[in-house]
């Protein structure tokens, strides 16, 4: 295993060879790596720590990120972000992630490119290109963002070991994803929904807190109208011991009855999505960043706060009609007219009869009768 100190030096020296940069920051271990790298190797004026702030960020998180940034002496911007304008995020299939990543990394390239900056770095580390459950790795592929620490080979337990070599305070801080995350496959994403699960999720960690339990890992896993609460298995037991949680849970907005299980990062991913389950074919995945938003607004649903009814998206659908990537029948080497080969009458088939009206054409019996 490589040491601390040795990875240490090739991911700064990796930073250097990027040269200012704008970095994605969310404020924790990964990209808080990133940010102190460039500093250290670029000092703090050429780099630029940009954090992405909708809905989908839980509360407190900001003001930890930005206490760190001042503590390393680099500049910190905010960016509106707007995940919930995107069908493809708002559909919440298992590709997700990838509609998320496109708007956080548009939004902040063009802060960048305000402040003079062309490079944008993430902090997808090797862990993370190994997971089968990243589609967001695509969209910083795409739109050519650097990822220093996949580059260096830093994987999580790397990360955390640089990190406490050079003492920051998130080397051992729990891994805090969007809380997108929280909501099953299926289930549409709302800011209603998001909000829940943000204030679920603050209400139990003070219940657990004040029975003494100090989970590292807590979720609220929204799965339509019930919730789960997840915690470390070894406090399992304990939690479900603790009065007045599903009082909480349900004061945040939840109807169901409240659910218990051991904590499993990426649960959601491998569960079967609640609704829409063809959003999961991984045939549909070359349409992602073409007309991967078209697709997904076919498959929304609104829901009606008065009766829950859900509507089809008519007008994305009309956009996606006819691609011959998700309705091979439209290709325009098909049919009269297309080039392609010409269409052939079999007996047994309708065709045109009188005024464009179709009729049944039989076949003739045999003479011998069989």
């Amino acid at each position: 295993m490589t040491s601390p100190e040795r990875l240490a030096a090739a991911l700064t020296a990796r930073l250097g060879e990027i040269g200012p940069l704008a970095v994605a920051y969310s404020g924790g271990a990964d990209s808080a790596l990133v940010l102190a790298a460039a500093v250290r190797a670029l000092g703090p004026g050429p780099v630029l720590a940009v954090t992405a702030v909708s809905e989908s960020l839980a509360a407190g998180e900001l003001a930890a990120a930005s206490a760190l940034a001042a503590s390393l002496g680099a500049r910190h911007l905010t960016v509106r972000t707007r995940e919930l304008d995107r069908p493809g995020y708002r559909a919440n299939g298992r590709d997700r992630c990838y509609f998320c990543k496109s708007e956080v990394l548009d939004s902040l390239a063009a802060v960048a490119r305000e402040h003079g900056l062309d490079a944008i770095a993430t902090g997808t580390n090797a862990d993370d290109a190994a997971d089968p459950f990243r589609p967001g790795i695509a969209a910083g592929r795409e739109r050519g963002a650097h990822t220093p620490l996949l580059d260096v080979g830093l994987a999580k337990a790397d990360v955390r070991a640089v990190s406490r070599l050079w003492s920051l305070a998130t080397w051992d801080k729990p891994a805090t994803p969007c809380l997108a995350s929280r909501i099953r496959h299926g289930v549409q994403v709302t800011g209603s929904r998001l909000a829940r699960v943000d204030r679920a999720e603050t209400a139990v960690r003070l219940l657990l807190a004040g029975a003494g339990i100090d989970v590292t890992d807590l979720r609220v896993r929204d799965l339509g109208e019930s919730a789960r609460v997840e915690v470390p298995a070894a406090d399992l037991a304990a939690a479900r011991a603790v009065p007045g949680i599903g009082e909480a849970v349900a004061g945040a907005g939840f109807a169901g009855p409240v659910e218990y299980a051991a904590f499993s990062s990426g649960a959601l991913s491998r569960q079967a999505p609640a609704l829409s389950p063809f959003l999961d074919r991984p045939r549909y995945m070359p349409c992602i960043g073409r007309i991967g938003d078209a697709f997904y607004s076919l498959c929304q649903v609104k829901e009606s706060h008065a009766d829950g009814v859900r509507e089809a998206s008519d007008a994305a659908g009309d956009n996606a009609r006819g691609h011959p990537l998700l309705f091979p029948s439209a290709r325009p080497d098909r049919g009269a007219g297309g080039g392609g080969r010409p269409r052939v009458h079999r007996p047994g088939r309708r065709r045109a009869g009188r005024g464009g009206r179709h009729r049944r054409v039989r076949r003739q019996p045999r003479v011998d009768g069989r």
